[in-house]
């Protein structure tokens, strides 16, 4: 399998700067050697085009910078679309989460998806819930239909991404009041950190991967740095306490694998002007290839 790894330098989404070098940071890591040691052919498609914050204006409040996000997520969606169609594995780097809009409407085009998005966040607001106004709290509910037009259908015509029944959020801890009520409309599944407090990771995902993986052709996972533990994730742009431990975050990625119906996965939100020696980065590709089928012990 040819895996193409497509950075997404953006930060335009978040309310911090800082996570468009997230990609870098990723490189930096050496991904690509990693993954050519575990036998993959990879091919790096460099970044997708983004502008840059000083080229672009807030003319919307509650939808920042949405002018420059849209161009952005469609050429997200062309690049991504592009890598599924030839049979390759497509590697998302961000990044803010905002790059999701683009990536995984771009693997829909292609196949029927479910996706597992892991995150401390659900990203389920709307221009009528979000506290901030910073998209990168809005992609899951525009792939799922609900939000700004340009958001949910990046191009004329289109339909919703996704079905958000066969949507599951892991690792959520930190959710908006009026985020709560859209993700109850939507009949999206929760396995937040209360859940694997409860029942363990183990039976969270075993849970998230049956209803994700019913009547489709594949499984998305996009993750989020942040939802591990600050302590072992400090330098992403949203901390919240009390997320997944190393080891957790790890399994969710080895489990994914082992249902052997991954088709591409995003890797968002490292900041490394909040790290600390590229640690983030470093666990960004530890996860990655985890995800991709690397084990402690293959006997």
């Amino acid at each position: 399998m040819q895996i193409d790894i497509i950075g997404v330098p953006i930060d335009l989404g978040a309310g911090r700067r800082g996570v468009d070098m997230g990609p870098s940071a990723i490189r930096y890591a050496h991904l690509q050697d990693e993954l050519e040691t575990m036998g993959y052919q990879v091919e790096d498609r460099g970044n997708v085009e983004v502008a840059i914050a000083e080229m672009c204006k807030i003319s919307e409040p509650k939808l920042k910078y949405i002018d420059c996000i849209v161009p952005m997520a469609r050429r997200t969606a062309g690049a991504v679309s592009t890598s599924i169609a030839a049979g390759h594995f497509p590697v998302v780097m961000g990044g803010d989460h905002s790059i999701a809009i683009g990536s995984v409407a771009g693997a829909a085009r292609r196949r029927k998806i479910g996706v597992l998005w892991v995150d401390a966040h659900a990203d389920f607001n709307t221009p009528e819930t979000t506290p901030s106004g910073n998209i990168h709290g809005m992609p899951l509910a525009a792939l799922c239909g609900m939000g700004d037009e340009r958001l949910v259908h990046l191009w004329p015509g289109g339909t919703a991404a996704l079905n958000p029944r066969r949507v599951a959020v892991i690792g959520a801890r930190d959710l908006d009041e009026g985020e709560k009520a859209n993700l109850r409309r939507a009949g999206v599944m929760i396995q937040g950190m209360e859940q694997l407090d409860r029942f363990g990771i183990v039976a969270a995902m075993e849970k998230a991967l049956a209803q994700i993986s019913q009547d489709v052709d594949g499984i998305y996972l996009s993750f989020d740095m942040d939802a591990l533990d600050p302590r072992h994730a400090s330098g992403v742009g949203t901390p919240v306490t009390g997320g997944l431990t190393y080891r957790e975050a790890h399994l969710i990625c080895e489990m994914t694998a082992e249902t052997g119906r991954l088709i591409g996965l995003d890797m968002v939100e490292v900041n490394p002007i909040l790290d600390t020696q590229n640690a983030t980065a470093q666990l960004a590709v530890e996860l990655t290839v985890s995800a991709l089928g690397r084990r402690i012990w293959n006997g």
